[in-house]
């Protein structure tokens, strides 16, 4: 980490500025996966319990946030869509984020290890530092496949969520993982194919700024289609069904077609029309995600109700 120049914004630190560094958008996520990992797992939870771990789980992904805005802070300076942070913009120091990071990580981790089990707690453990050491300090700026091994990080929280009911893993909470790691590389490609300037900057090895537009538009293809039979054979496990099923369907439907669409694509028109196509697909991704987790909740409610499918794979 290089030693990051910050902006003297004349304003103290306020509480907003330490809720910035968990990026919570990215937090959403984690706590949405994490939910269904656990509502979706063959074992039910005590509701306080269950809302602890899901805050405890949070928390953790906050601090993980955290811990990589103090590590990155000297590119954020450089990327227009960083430059706002608390810390390149002089509202938080690096020292206050790495020690905010840092002990969030150990209340996180300590206080599920006390609400669920010792197997989350690791597991989120394990997150963190795969997020904050693996992915941050190490990948993102060494290798054009930050974001395909560095992914795994995301992809963990459903797996956390289905440990906090069950104290292990199983083919369920191992489809999960796969389906948001498998579909990190293309939605995160897509982003960088119009927000290539800002990687260019900060000397990020993303693909498109190592092997160029080209050949991302590729491995955007590639990775769609291998994508999809991961988010499909969940649909034949114990939490799919019909309904996740049929979903998924058209969810992959439209992001193949999207993928296909920015293969063939050629690179003048798309700065011609400023990479309306690429925004279109990161979109579609971002649904894409949200959905599938949504159907298997719906899958998960139906069963609740009495609902069973035993014979649905006979119906496709």
């Amino acid at each position: 980490m290089a030693n990051a120049t910050v902006i003297d914004t004349g304003r103290e630190t306020d509480f907003s500025d330490y809720i910035a560094l968990l990026k919570p958008r990215v937090m959403s996520l984690v706590v949405f996966t994490a939910l269904v990992g656990l509502l979706v797992a063959p074992v039910s939870v005590n509701p306080v319990i269950g809302f602890a771990s899901i805050l405890f789980i949070a928390i953790g992904g906050g601090a993980s946030g955290a811990l990589n805005m103090w590590w990155d802070a000297d590119i954020d300076r450089i990327m227009t869509r960083t430059q706002n942070r608390p810390i390149p913009a002089g509202r938080v120091t690096g020292y206050n984020a790495k020690l905010f990071g840092t002990w969030m990580s150990v209340i996180a981790v300590g206080m599920l290890g006390l609400t669920s089990n010792v197997f989350a707690a690791a597991l989120l453990a394990f997150t963190i530092f795969f997020y904050a050491v693996v992915y941050t300090m190490w990948l993102k700026r060494s290798t054009p496949q930050n974001i395909v091994i560095g992914g795994a990080a995301g992809a963990f929280p459903p797996m956390i969520g289905w440990a906090v009911a069950t104290g292990g893993v199983s083919v369920e909470s191992i489809l999960m993982f796969l389906l948001i790691f498998m579909w990190t590389p293309p939605h995160f490609w897509a982003l960088a194919l119009f927000m290539n300037d800002d990687y260019d900057a900060a000397g990020v090895p993303m693909l498109t700024v190592t092997h160029g537009k080209r050949s991302t538009r590729k491995h955007i293809l590639v990775y769609t289609i291998l994508l999809i039979p991961v988010a499909l054979v969940l649909g034949f496990t114990s939490i799919g069904g019909p309904i996740y099923f049929a979903i998924s369907l058209v969810l992959n439907a439209m992001f193949l077609a999207g993928a296909w669409k920015l293969y063939r694509r050629d690179e003048d028109v798309a700065i011609a029309d400023g990479y309306k196509s690429e925004r279109k697909v990161f979109r579609i991704s971002l649904y894409y995600l949200f959905l599938h987790f949504v159907a298997l909740l719906i899958e998960a409610g139906t069963k609740a109700m009495g609902v069973t499918w035993a014979d649905w794979p006979q119906w496709v």
